[in-house]
């Protein structure tokens, strides 16, 4: 199909005219549907209340999991609810109300909240299952737009939505809604995460694998150089001995140790190009002239973001590692190796 024959098809239909779609134009509407949002969202903060306290408590108090349903759009967002919940420790799970209806029922049990979402509040398949359970004695909260509705009618606890307008020309496409009932949602998880103490802790443990399972759970302990490949001398030793030892490994550094062992300074390839810059750095020139003296470090526990961000405020490229009770020096961190890790 030719650009003349598809322009003429998107005027044709009532889209804008081509030749009127411009950047401003693209912008503008992008932001009014953002901002249309975000106002749903106000308006949805203000209306929170006794209802929103009590769904928390009851939630608090449940023996159980939180079983989360949703049809359609409202099931989408009740999949991300369930597993935000599960992973900020409130144990829950998705169910369609569909396959409830045949046989996922077994998946409920005594003591487990439901959480129901739908809009309109007459959503058929999950007005249907609500009845069902309400009669097995469970505690039912509803997230809707409609306190009137079927599903409102078995709840014992109704969050309303409080949505006037989707962000839509036409007030059809869920947007302000699923975008609000997104936010509740995420305020009772991180409400009762708050409440029980969960930590980053406690997060790491549930999020062990990709990139924020690395920011939560490496350690400078499970990146740093160490044994033959942490360089360390003693103070008095020259800079042609130091450049020695560190010619040895893969860093550019290496650790100055005082007669006790403990860490005394730091050098690095930056310095020695300081040096030789100001004239400075002789092979015989004693180290301790040239180090830096009580430089910035880290322990073997101290995360590894925690050592990215030191590096990368620092403009440095390395970090000695000391051990916490001696001060002895046990290893060295690499820029290079952070890198490695997707952490800076």
């Amino acid at each position: 199909m030719t650009g003349f024959s598809l322009r003429r098809r998107a005027v044709n239909r009532g889209g804008i005219n081509p030749d009127k779609i411009t950047d401003a134009f693209i912008l503008k509407f992008g932001r009014s549907v953002v901002t249309e949002e975000s106002a749903a969202l106000r308006l949805a903060a203000k209306g929170m209340g006794k209802d929103f306290t009590r769904a928390v408590r009851l939630l608090l108090a449940a023996s159980g999991k939180v079983v989360v349903l949703g049809v359609g759009k409202s099931g989408i967002i009740a999949r991300k609810i369930a597993s935000t919940l599960s992973s900020t420790g409130t144990p829950s799970v998705y169910i369609h109300p569909v396959e409830s209806l045949h046989g996922d029922m077994g998946l409920i049990a005594k003591g487990d909240v439901i959480l129901a979402l739908s809009y309109s509040g007459e959503t058929e398949e999950t007005a249907k299952l609500l009845p069902l359970l309400a009669k097995e004695g469970l505690k039912i909260i509803s997230l809707t737009n409609n306190p009137d509705s079927k599903i409102a009618r078995y709840s014992d606890i109704i969050l309303r939505l409080n949505i006037r307008h989707e962000a839509c020309p036409y007030n059809i496409v869920p947007t302000s809604s699923t975008a609000t009932m997104l936010a509740v949602g995420d305020a009772v998880a991180i409400t009762l995460m708050r409440i029980k103490g969960f930590n980053s802790s406690n997060f790491a443990r549930l999020h062990p694998g990709g990139n924020l399972g690395k920011l939560l759970n490496l350690r400078v302990s499970d990146l740093m150089h160490k044994g033959r490949e942490n360089p360390v001398v003693r103070t008095g030793s020259t800079l042609k001995a130091a450049l020695a030892v560190m010619t040895g490994t893969r860093v550019g550094a290496v650790s100055i140790t005082d007669r006790h062992g403990r860490l005394a300074g730091f050098f690095t390839d930056g310095d020695l190009r300081r040096g030789l810059e100001c004239g400075k750095a002789g092979l015989a020139s004693p180290i301790d002239k040239l180090m830096t003296k009580n430089p910035v470090c880290v322990y073997p526990d101290t995360m590894a973001i925690e050592a990215a961000r030191i590096i990368s405020a620092r403009k440095i490229d390395n970090l000695p590692v000391i051990d916490r009770k001696t001060s002895r020096p046990i290893g060295i961190i690499d820029e290079k190796d952070l890198l490695k890790e997707g952490l800076l």
